[in-house]
């Protein structure tokens, strides 16, 4: 009877390349959903070609939160997604529709969906400057080999180049004397307040990873060095965390002579074909997921008609 009275969710995700926006577009469509958008980069203006953003055309009058919403300098984090995101849901739910989550940040998606609480430890200012310095001195690599030394579940989790999660995590232990994966697996075991299904596209690995570099190419064609361009002469500098995104970083390197513009092409695209693997480990550590073979059904509607079938089994359409 519990479970009956939790409101409905839908999470739609996958490593990049796999073909979630087609499938959300087409779900959405048909179970009226509207799509909140759990992607670290797609939310900033201007950046548009790097981050392979849904364009209004390919919305089809679908309501979408959380892209666009935010500028390059902006501070976007798990905390700030979780806030904007609530929001978005109470929004779809007033309006007697169903909130879609689709993207493939999971770390966002665990969020939102079990309430992680973040907010137990404060932000200590000193230590963090400090570990900023030591990564500007030393290097992003140099940091993260620090927290492998305390935590090494949490290396495993957090690119060296997100250097913001890692001096979240040190910051973490030195202020706890604990772990922040330990601690994050404890939150990852709450009950969801949410009757929810929890979709992963998936692909097999050879074809996700041809798809990849097609995309990396097409991003080139469809003018990604000049979008990098316009984002450095409009002062968004190459220390954002919205610059040091796939894509951004290497053209900036290139525009700056630092590597030819094929070294930046072919480093997109082996550091986006290790960025989907990583997204797939994570999901498969998630809790009641259901994996959905985009070979096996062969079509985006194919695969529509199965996660709907799936839905009302859960009695959430």
């Amino acid at each position: 009877m519990m479970e009956n009275t939790k409101r409905p969710l839908i999470i739609l995700t996958g490593p990049t390349a796999v073909g979630k926006t087609d499938t959300s577009i087409a779900l959405a469509k048909a179970v009226n959903g509207e799509i909140i958008s759990a992607d670290s980069i797609q939310i900033y203006r201007y950046m548009d070609i790097g981050s392979a953003k849904i364009t209004r055309e390919e919305m089809q009058d679908v309501p979408h939160y959380l892209v666009d919403e935010l500028y390059p300098d902006e501070e976007f984090n798990v905390v700030v997604f979780q806030k904007l995101a609530l929001q978005a849901m109470e929004q779809i739910y007033e309006r007697g529709h169903i909130p879609i989550i689709t993207g493939g940040t999971g770390f966002y998606i665990q969020a939102l969906l079990y309430g992680i609480d973040f907010d137990e430890t404060e932000t200590d200012h000193d230590y963090r400057r400090e570990l900023e310095a030591f990564a500007d001195e030393h290097g992003a690599q140099a940091l993260h080999d620090r927290l492998r030394t305390v935590d090494e579940a949490a290396a495993e989790a957090i690119h060296p180049n997100n250097v913001k999660r890692v001096i979240r995590a040190l910051e973490y232990h030195k202020q706890t004397g604990g772990k922040i994966s330990l601690h994050n697996e404890e939150q990852r075991k709450k009950e969801s307040p949410y009757r929810f299904a929890y979709f992963v596209l998936n692909r097999e690995r050879s074809k996700l990873y041809d798809r990849i570099d097609r995309r990396v190419d097409i991003m080139f064609e469809q003018g990604l060095v000049d979008e990098v361009r316009k984002l450095l002469d409009m002062g968004y500098g190459r220390s954002l965390v919205s610059m040091q995104g796939l894509g951004y970083k290497e053209v900036a390197a290139y525009l700056e002579g630092e590597l030819t513009l094929e070294e930046a092409a072919e480093i997109i695209k082996r550091d986006t074909r290790h960025f989907a693997k990583r997204q797939i480990t994570w999901f498969k550590r998630e809790n009641d997921v259901d994996w959905i073979s985009m070979e096996e059904y062969g079509s985006t509607p194919a695969v529509v008609d199965v996660l709907i079938k799936k839905l009302k089994e859960k009695g959430i359409v």
